[in-house]
């Protein structure tokens, strides 16, 4: 059995590479280090540690074993917040993932909410677009062929269709809506970092129609792409929720025959659906969605 203490011994020698100074940030003597290292030798059958003129360094196994290691000590770590949870008498603690243009719409006013109601509760937020993961509730971009991590229960929270954001000046401008064929020849400027599922609705239905986006700028955000258009460069489009705040000189037009729309759900692993907070979460959720204009 290989005990926490040598490994985070190990993880600190490989950090510092040094014995004496991977001593002194535990609070051991050298010589107290050096047992730990030759004890966690014998107990894995491996040489961690080669000597290089008076020092050391790790070995190829030493590095793997010391990289290893990390994911154990994060999971220590989350008992620890479990355990101190539960020393001040808190609630426990609650994830929430969710994509960018989810976080100012819905995911500020429900954490607001949480926060009042559930005083106590250690909410952790997760930008599942950087860091994927697996949250307690997950608000995520519906991805064809693709199943949601876990044992969840998922449901559609609303379907967001997209809209060609424009120049005022542009004679789509004063229209209630326009065939996506009819983009098929204008310049479009790109608004998202990455091949996902969100930037897929719109080369799809693009696709069907019988054309590719004629891309002239490539921006990884729906607010820099939305500048890039006041400038006359060409158009964008994006799925309603992105448009927080128009500028002034911009309108947007509903797409038809056919309009991309991409499907957002929400994922509650079922651990923690009968969690007070877990079910008052997704109320909240399902509210803002609701009263949201159209």
């Amino acid at each position: 059995m290989v005990e926490l203490p040598r490994l985070r011994v190990l993880r600190a020698v490989v950090a510092t590479g040094s014995i004496r100074a991977s001593a002194a940030s535990l609070g051991y003597t050298p010589s107290a280090v050096s047992q730990h290292l030759a004890a966690l030798q014998r107990e894995t059958g491996l040489q961690l540690f080669e000597r290089v003129g008076r020092g050391i360094q790790p070995t190829e196994a030493g590095r793997i074993l010391a990289d290893e290691a990390e994911l154990l000590f994060e999971a220590v770590g989350r008992l620890e917040r479990v355990a101190g949870d539960l020393r001040t008498g808190r609630l426990g603690s609650l994830s929430i993932g969710y994509f960018g243009s989810a976080g100012g719409p819905w995911l500020a006013p429900t954490v607001a909410a949480l926060r009042t109601e559930f005083p106590e509760l250690r909410l952790d937020l997760v930008l599942t677009e950087f860091e994927p993961g697996e949250p307690d509730i997950d608000i995520f971009v519906e991805e064809t062929g693709t199943e949601h991590p876990g044992p969840v229960d998922v449901r559609r929270l609303v379907d967001d269709p997209y809209v060609a954001v424009v120049r005022a000046d542009d004679p789509l401008a004063g229209r209630a809506e326009v065939p996506l064929a009819d983009l098929a020849e204008r310049h479009w400027v790109d608004n998202d970092f990455r091949e996902g599922p969100c930037r897929r609705v719109v080369l799809d239905a693009c696709a069907k129609t019988g054309f590719s986006p004629r891309f002239v700028v490539d921006t990884h955000d729906y607010p820099t792409a939305i500048a890039f258009v006041g400038t006359g460069i060409g158009l964008t489009v994006l799925p309603r929720l992105g448009i927080r705040e128009l500028p002034a000189g911009l309108a947007t037009v509903p797409i038809v025959s056919p309009c991309p729309v991409r499907h957002i759900n929400i994922a509650v692993k079922k651990p923690k659906a009968g969690h007070p907070a877990v079910r008052r979460t997704v109320q909240l959720l399902e509210e803002l969605v609701r009263d949201s204009p159209a």
